[in-house]
C-alpha cells in the first residue's frame, strides 16, 4: 500500500509525539478498526483507525488516495480508545 503525507507534518510529529507518519508501513491494518470521521464537513473523505504498531495500539486519521492513503494524524491511542479497540476486536473474534 501506497503512504503518502507532508513532511512537514511528519517532522511536527516526531517533534510533538515522537513518532514518523514514517512508522504508519507497519501499522497492522489486517487487525485495525476503522470507521469514516464525520464529525465536521471535511473536504475529503477521513477515517479514523485503530490497530497496532507493535504491541501498543496507535490511533492514524488518513484519507484515501489511489493505491493507498495520505496520513493526516498519527500517534498512541489514549486509554478511551485502547478500551475501543479492545472491546471492537473481542467482538469480531
Amino acid at each position: 500500500m501506497k503512504i503518502e503525507y507532508y513532511p512537514n507534518k511528519s517532522q511536527r510529529n516526531i517533534e510533538e509525539r515522537n513518532l514518523s507518519f514514517d512508522e504508519v508501513a507497519f501499522f497492522e491494518w489486517r487487525t485495525a478498526i476503522i470507521w469514516q470521521d464525520n464529525r465536521f464537513n471535511y473536504s475529503e473523505p477521513r477515517f479514523l483507525s485503530l490497530g497496532l504498531l507493535g504491541d501498543r495500539v496507535h490511533s492514524i486519521c488518513f484519507t484515501p488516495i489511489q493505491n493507498g492513503i495520505r496520513v493526516i494524524s498519527f500517534r498512541k491511542a489514549n486509554k478511551r480508545e485502547v478500551r475501543k479497540y479492545e472491546q471492537e476486536r473481542a467482538i469480531k473474534l
